[in-house]
């Protein structure tokens, strides 16, 4: 229930101590978020938007708390960033202890232990018991591209395929790997060249195809347009993010990495939004059996701090010169701090059954509310990453008129959501693996609430 209480009498700490509420005390934005936000357009680029222009001043376990006082639920992790929750007490005690030790050296000039010993757990953790080498860099799209430069140093070839909805980042190679034009491309062109891409196994929209035959028509397409001679590597996540959270048919993953191996090109598994216990599987790749040459990890790694990485075969990962990969800030002493108490909070608290557990609550109650109402089209996903594709009754028409109307109601009922797809339809929930079940549930009341409203 929304409670009305004094702002000033909010607590504004974060991690263990801050309550587990949805509270509401003004409108949502208040008036202390709108002035901050008159201040962030007279000194921020308008190119850079907000979702949800509240401002947060603490944030843990499954709430935000902005300036205002109001504890909003978190049904989106930062875009899953903070799996292990928004302050979680080793992080916070890691990050903590690096910090007061030294900020920076840079690996490449001196080196020190959090890089190698979060290389050794990501070379441990990751599929297959093959050899592994890593690499840390800052941001998802700065790892993918780093793992294109490695499979074309690997093999000696240039092209790289992608999928339709793709969604890879926003630098000038990874926009162009990206499938959706606004807001990642428009404008910002040319783009890298010997990009090529090919049709993805998307159940809802693809007259239920099964796996091994939406396989089969993408290699005809990657076989036809690029050919395996000329092509470096494949590179796909194994669940959609901003493309929709789309789940390929079983099979699907399979049978491209099969091909791949058969022909020397490099598997790529971008599990930037999926890495790190967020689907109630380690890795994405692990529900279809897929074990790839490299997989990238970031968002969920690091518990908030920058942090990226490029895992695979030691062979492959090796193949650049000496040299040919790195970065000043890449594999920071803090962030890498951050990451080993995340991969230490995975385990000590379960956090991959507890992705499980929060599927098993969310998709029966999604799915009895797609029953109730037939513009949800698709209820989808896999763990603490759930999505509803929303459409016009009766079709598969994209409606993001009314997405874009039910994520503006649930931001001014207290619960943040986010939307994705190529269409802008699906309303995407990752809540953090640290939320509790009450307000879990209270957010999926939300979610009844402003659907019924919406009728």
């Amino acid at each position: 229930m929304t409670s009305h209480a004094d702002p000033a009498s909010a607590t504004v700490h974060g991690g263990p101590d801050l309550p587990q509420e949805r509270r509401l005390v003004t409108g949502i934005p208040g008036p202390r978020s709108v002035e901050l936000h008159q201040r962030k357009q007279q000194a921020v680029s308008s190119a850079v938007g907000t979702v949800l222009p509240v401002y947060a001043v603490a944030a843990g376990g499954g709430v935000v708390v902005d300036v205002d006082g109001n504890s909003l639920i978190d049904f989106g992790s930062g875009i899953a960033v903070t799996t292990v929750g928004n302050s979680h007490p080793g992080v916070v005690a890691a990050v903590t202890d690096q910090v007061a030790a030294f900020t920076h050296t840079c690996f490449m000039v001196t080196p020190y232990d959090g890089y190698v010993a979060v290389a050794e757990r990501l070379n441990a953790l990751t599929p297959g018991d093959h050899e592994k080498r890593t690499a840390l860099f800052n941001s998802g799209a700065e790892a993918v591209e780093n793992a294109v430069k490695i499979a074309r140093s690997h093999t000696g070839r240039q092209a790289v395929v992608v999928f339709d909805h793709a969604y890879h980042g926003r630098t000038n190679l990874t926009m162009a790997m990206t499938a959706k034009n606004m807001p990642y491309k428009h404008g910002f062109g040319p783009f890298a060249g010997e990009v090529y891409r090919a049709p993805l196994s998307y159940p809802f929209r693809d007259g239920g195809r099964d796996g091994a035959d939406a396989a089969a028509q993408a290699i005809e397409v990657i076989e036809k347009q690029v050919g395996a001679t000329n092509l470096a590597a494949v590179v796909i996540e194994p669940i959609l993010g901003e493309g929709g959270f789309v789940v390929p048919a079983s099979g699907f993953l399979a049978a491209i990495a099969a091909w791949c191996r058969a022909n020397g090109v490099v598997f790529v598994a971008d599990e930037v939004q999926t890495g790190v216990a967020r689907t109630g599987a380690l890795f994405a790749c692990e529900h279809e059996g897929v074990v790839p040459d490299l997989i990238v990890t970031a968002k969920g790694l690091a518990g908030g701090m920058p942090l990226s990485a490029v895992t695979g075969h030691a062979e492959i990962m090796d193949a650049p010169h000496t040299g040919g990969l790195g970065g000043t800030y890449g594999g920071n002493p803090v962030a890498c701090a951050a990451a080993l108490a995340v991969l230490e909070a995975v385990a000590a608290d379960g956090l991959v059954e507890r992705a499980r557990a929060i599927e098993a609550t969310m998709l029966p109650r999604l799915r009895a509310l797609q029953q109730a109402d037939p513009r949800i089209g698709d209820v989808r996903g896999r763990g603490a990453m759930i999505a509803i594709e929303l459409v016009r009754p009766g079709t598969t028409e994209p409606d993001a008129a009314l997405t874009a109307q039910l994520a503006a109601a649930a931001h001014a009922d207290g619960l943040i959501v986010l939307t994705c797809g190529t269409w802008g339809n699906v309303l995407r929930f990752l809540p953090p693996l640290a939320i509790p079940d009450h307000l879990l549930e209270e957010g999926l009341d939300v979610l009844e609430r402003i659907f019924a409203a919406s009728r």
